[in-house]
């Protein structure tokens, strides 16, 4: 019997203490849109929409870009591109998210960098009109710029 209460009470106490760690763990934070999208114009490079998707882990942010219309001009081997995401705050300056991520492309595949890591603070209101895009293949810089704002407005961070 006295095995049982105390087996009761330790189910109890780690049950408490579960529900205690759910009370006073951080909650997630968001930001929205999770996704908008741009028209961007890469020069020579070539240009047309890409999507935007941007994620948050308390300061920490990141964001992918993919466009079906802006093509690989030759195969690129994974983690190739070394990326640079600039865009607008709407309380002036800017915030950059910056990596070598990308899957292996072959020519012709559509772009994709990222995920990319910046920093935010909460409130930022941040859009890519205005902002850029830099991609760096082989030593060759491809800069894209967004030739209207972002639909459906700009990413809220938490």
């Amino acid at each position: 019997m006295r095995r049982t209460r105390i087996g009761a009470g330790a189910a109890l106490t780690a049950g408490a203490l579960a529900i205690t760690g759910l009370a006073f763990a951080p909650a997630a934070l968001a930001v929205t849109p999770a996704t908008a999208t741009i028209t961007a114009d890469c020069g020579s490079f070539g240009g047309g929409e890409a999507s935007i998707t941007a994620t948050q882990s308390g300061t920490a942010a990141t964001v992918t870009v993919n466009s079906s219309a802006i093509t690989a001009p030759i195969a690129l081997s994974e983690d190739s591109i070394a990326s640079t995401l600039t865009l607008v705050k709407a309380s002036g300056g800017t915030v950059a998210f910056s990596g070598t991520e990308n899957p292996a492309m072959a020519a012709g595949d559509p772009v994709q960098v990222g995920p990319l890591n910046g920093t935010v603070a909460s409130g930022d209101s941040l859009e890519a009109f205005g902002g850029s895009l830099q991609m760096t293949v082989f030593g060759i810089t491809i800069t894209c710029t967004a030739t209207g704002p972002q639909s459906p407005g700009p990413f809220v961070f938490d």
